[in-house]
């Protein structure tokens, strides 16, 4: 799975966009340190993850994004995610 962070993929050509692929960590209190490294690392994995299910080749256009919940009547601290998106495409074969 190559991963791109602009809309060109280094040593590919897209041939075919099949759409549009998001992917979350779990819900965790801001800066709670990740079991598995980073947080952008582990949104990463989920959403290469998510495009292969699409049989893509790459991911392409990824950005990150953090959502976060206040805390509330019903919970007693604040919650966060990160959130990573891009568009899975397939790449022609050589």
């Amino acid at each position: 799975m190559r991963i791109s962070y602009n809309e060109q993929v280094e040593g590919g050509r897209v041939v075919q966009s099949i759409g549009r692929v998001r992917a979350a960590t779990s819900w965790h209190a801001p800066g709670a340190p990740c079991a598995r490294g980073d947080w952008k690392e582990e949104a990463l994995r989920a959403l290469m993850s998510a495009a292969e299910d699409f049989e893509a080749d790459a991911v392409i256009g990824v950005g990150y994004e953090v959502d976060g919940v206040a805390a509330t009547d019903l919970s007693s601290f604040d919650l966060e995610r990160v959130t990573a998106s891009g568009i899975a495409v397939k790449l022609a074969r050589a």
